[in-house]
């Protein structure tokens, strides 16, 4: 191998190697500051990350919102249509932030169950919904559209049992 060849060899190793350290570099910082998405039932199946930050998402529960006295503290329950979690925040809500709208908050999940925001962000547009949301509504609904489904076809059939034990 000629000398300009090997120059041009660690040339382009060398700047492989720097590659491939600045996208590993990059990978870990966007590991440790991506806010992943969950709703409460993903939240109560454990599948959002523990001792962590992340973002809740859903509509705020009719009923739910309720003002401390100092102002700023309000409690209010985050909701897929299947399950809701209770949601504590201090601050200044957004404008647009209503009972039945879709929220975002982002926070940490405390040992009781309750979700820590620390950021709580309002749809902004009437029509608009992420499309996770939509898609975990959606689920959601047809998980209560089957629950009750099947709880109707036991209730329908326990009387047909009934008879056909009576024979």
């Amino acid at each position: 191998m000629t000398p300009r060849r090997k120059k041009t060899m660690y040339i382009i190793l060398g700047a492989l190697a720097g590659l491939g350290m600045a996208v590993g570099l990059v990978l870990y910082a966007l590991k440790n500051n991506v806010s992943l998405y969950f709703t409460p039932t993903q939240v109560f199946n454990k599948e959002a990350p523990q001792g962590r930050s992340f973002r809740i998402g859903g509509l705020v529960e009719a009923g739910s919102v309720k003002r401390e006295g100092d102002g700023l503290t309000v409690h209010f329950s985050v909701t897929d249509t299947l399950r809701s979690m209770p949601v504590v925040y201090k601050g200044i809500l957004p404008d647009l932030f209503k009972e039945g709208k879709g929220v975002v908050a982002q926070g940490k999940l405390e040992g009781n169950n309750v979700f820590r925001a620390e950021e709580v962000l309002a749809k902004h547009d009437e029509n608009y919904m992420p499309p996770e949301a939509k898609d975990a509504l959606e689920k959601a609904s047809k998980a209560q559209a089957a629950a009750a489904a099947s709880a109707s076809a036991v209730a329908n059939a326990s009387p047909a049992i009934a008879a056909s034990a009576v024979k």
